[in-house]
């Protein structure tokens, strides 16, 4: 029966991802028109004018909206793999690809010894609720590296390393991937390759870590958890105002700061919180690796200064690897990432004008999307706490003879002596 349940569902996977992936594309292609702003005009407007910069060979130094670390450069020129299509169509079409090795490596992983197809369908039914957006960034390319890694990671540290070594230089958040890895050896592996990279990108191409000041100058973003406060203050007379800034939608005004730092400050802790847990770990297991990466970038995406629809991608992808192993407990918080992903959609783009506007109806759906991922990341934490760093339960004492405690028992020692519980272990008994 289980064999049968397993082959109809390895049978629906390619029939739903192609079903669904079709449906995005022709968003994407505007063959039909998904509702709210237009979430392509960033590859075809500021995609498309890096591209002509880099192509230059140089990075867009003059443009603040260039906030990625320097590979982020290869999946802003890939479409050039295909001159025979514009640049628009031959990113989507290639973000498409990005998607469907995501979907091979989870299969693969789902099917091999301890393994289970839950993770694929997590990626499956998880993606298109993010709508168009999936499609429209790059993202998706970032999270097939780090899906790789992280199924890397028990057999092939090194590997597991070197990819999340790739993705960090991608966009940061792959770095996170080694967080739950024990072996040396991956650790080493990720240094030598990011020197290694980094370096070519620094010696080869002016500019390649401008991006670090660009991202220390952001504000709060009109999304995040700390913007929570300001979509409810401006119901109060709140004076600060909503503009595009720094490439994306953020408040400014008064105490605008005092929320970006506090921001920080909780990142900080949320990093301090993961440092402990690393120290007091002692059970690690095939899946905890994938397990730590979860936790880590939930905690990292709801303290952030910005979560834009996007960074759904990166937790549905390490969501997906943790529920590929049989003995995986991360179920409950991934559920919850999927239902985020269903009420994100709806923020961003069907009514992000309510959102801007902080009526009721976008602050509603903000409070709705930002809690499902707070409670997302406390649950998935509290699971991962209890199960690599409780302690074993020390075995109770034996139980007292129930014939009481001066029980005497023969001595073998004395061809048969009795001898008293109560008294020395060889001293004989007196007879009567």
């Amino acid at each position: 029966m289980k064999t049968t349940s397993a082959g109809r569902s390895l049978a629906w996977l390619p029939v739903v991802w192609c079903a669904t992936r079709l449906t995005l594309l022709l968003f994407v292609l505007k063959v039909y028109v998904f509702p709210g702003p237009d979430v392509t005009s960033d590859v075809s407007v500021i995609y498309r004018g890096w591209y002509e910069v880099l192509r230059t060979g140089t990075f867009p130094l003059t443009d603040v909206t260039w906030q990625y670390p320097p590979a982020a450069a290869v999946a802003i020129l890939s479409p050039g793999l295909l001159p025979f299509l514009d640049y628009a169509t031959a990113f989507f079409t290639l973000a498409c690809a990005a998607d469907l090795a995501v979907l091979a490596l989870l299969t693969h992983g789902g099917l091999g010894r301890g393994g289970t197809l839950r993770g694929a369908w997590v990626w499956v039914v998880g993606v298109p609720l993010l709508g168009p957006t999936v499609y429209a960034r790059y993202d998706v390319m970032v999270t097939a590296v780090a899906v790789a890694g992280l199924l890397a990671a028990a057999r092939h540290p090194r590997a597991a390393g070197a990819l999340a070594a790739v993705g960090a230089l991608l966009k940061v958040w792959p770095a996170l991937l080694l967080l739950g890895v024990r072996e040396r050896s991956a650790w080493a592996a990720a240094a030598v390759t990011g020197v290694v990279v980094a370096g070519a990108f620094w010696v080869a191409v002016p500019g390649a870590f401008a991006f670090l000041t660009f991202q220390r100058d952001r504000g709060t973003e009109v999304e995040s958890l700390g913007a929570l406060v300001f979509h409810v203050a401006r119901g109060f007379g709140w004076d600060g105002q909503v503009v595009f800034n720094y490439g994306s939608v953020e408040f400014l005004g008064p105490w605008v700061d005092l929320v970006s730092t506090a921001a920080l400050t909780l990142t900080g802790a949320a990093f301090g919180w993961l440092l402990l847990w690393r120290l007091r770990a002692t059970r690690f297991e095939a899946h905890t690796a994938a397990d730590a990466a979860f936790v880590a970038v939930l905690l990292f995406t709801v303290t952030s200064r910005v979560i834009s629809p996007q960074y759904l991608v990166w937790l549905i992808g390490t969501a997906a690897v943790c529920l590929c192993f049989r003995a995986g407990r991360m179920t409950v918080p991934a559920v919850l990432v999927l239902a985020a992903s269903l009420v994100t959609v709806l923020e961003f783009p069907l009514y992000f004008g309510n959102v801007v506007a902080s009526d009721r109806l976008g602050v509603t759906l903000l409070f709705l999307r930002n809690g499902l991922l707070v409670a997302a990341a406390v649950v998935a934490g509290r699971v991962l706490w209890r199960a690599t760093t409780a302690r074993e339960t020390p075995a109770p004492p034996p139980e007292p003879d129930p014939r009481g405690p001066d029980r005497r028992e023969p001595d073998p020692r004395a061809g048969g002596t009795p001898v008293s519980r109560t008294g020395p272990a060889d001293t004989p008994a007196t007879a009567p």
